[in-house]
């Protein structure tokens, strides 16, 4: 593996399936003697209101957080894997209270250092966990947004394919692995 670090994250709507894509992943990878760091996410240690409620304030709480988790991870790990990225984050920011111009050029610059994005699809609505919202309409908009701002800014992401959910681990998996694995010589 290189020395720089490995940094993916798993993007989407709330409620799809990121958290658990993660810790399954981290399980693979630590089965490999990958050493490595979970970002988890941080809006539900955010002390000010989330979801339909947010504000400018909790978005920008969460966003600071963020980064700042992410650059110790980084600069701790060599693969760092994060449960949701500065973008979504920001997406929820953008459909509270619109566009922010201090925050455009900071999101862009930082989800330009996430080594893979991988887009996990809304497949049902989501459940009632005391946390997130479990409206379906707002979990669309969400994720509407999101496919928008990603398409918009002109980044890529590993999009999972809905009808193989039971195979999203592996598929993963199998991605994030092919990209640690240092390039080999052509033999002759």
């Amino acid at each position: 593996m290189d020395s720089v670090p490995f940094k993916m994250a798993f993007i989407g709507t709330h409620g799809v399936g990121k958290t658990t894509l993660c810790y399954g992943l981290a399980a693979r990878l630590k089965r490999r003697d990958v050493a490595l760091q979970v970002v988890h996410e941080v809006a539900r240690r955010c002390p000010l209101p989330v979801n339909q409620e947010t504000s400018l304030g909790s978005q920008t709480w969460i966003l600071s957080t963020q980064i700042a988790e992410e650059a110790v991870a980084t600069a701790r790990y060599p693969v760092v894997l994060c449960d949701r990225s500065v973008l979504d984050n920001y997406v929820y920011l953008l459909t509270a209270v619109g566009p922010q111009v201090e925050f455009e050029t900071l999101v862009d610059r930082w989800t330009a250092t996430y080594d893979l994005l991988v887009h996990v699809p809304a497949v049902a609505e989501p459940s009632a966990d005391g946390f997130r919202a479990h409206d379906p309409v707002f979990q669309r908009l969400i994720e509407e947004r999101l496919d928008r701002e990603l398409a918009e800014r002109g980044f890529e992401a590993l999009r999972l394919d809905p009808r193989e959910r039971g195979l999203w681990v592996e598929k993963v998996e199998t991605e994030v692995w092919n990209r640690l694995q240092p390039a080999q010589m052509s033999l002759l």
